[in-house]
């Protein structure tokens, strides 16, 4: 039992290697990760701060993994053009760039207050 709950960490594992790995985006995503935590801890926002932030982090990453696994699920059912595989993928994505654009949201009322300060 044991054996086979550290096995799922490690296929978990290489589905995030392979998110970054292989999906461009993805490493966007990570690099505006690693901004925000360089902000944070440079402005030392609060303990709710960081949560929102980790929850705006969290969501984008899920949502690109999530249209990463819709992507290639649907490339393995199909590989002609179908209306509806081209649907299903432009939806997933359009889920990704709303968690973005949201996580932007969340990272300007947090941040531009601090960094007007500066000026």
């Amino acid at each position: 039992m044991l054996k086979r709950r550290l096995k799922s960490f490690k296929y978990a594992g290489a589905g995030i290697a392979d998110l970054f790995k292989h999906t461009p985006n993805a490493k966007i995503h990570l690099a505006a990760a690693i901004l925000c935590v360089f902000f944070g801890i440079y402005f030392s926002i609060t303990s709710l701060e960081w949560c929102i932030i980790i929850i705006a982090i969290s969501m984008v990453i899920v949502a690109e993994a999530i249209n990463t696994a819709i992507e290639y699920l649907t490339d393995l059912v199909t590989k002609d053009y179908h209306e509806l595989a081209k649907k299903t993928k432009d939806m997933a994505a359009g889920a990704v760039l709303l968690a973005a654009i949201g996580a932007i949201c969340i990272a300007c009322f947090i941040f531009l207050p601090k960094i007007l300060t500066i000026f």
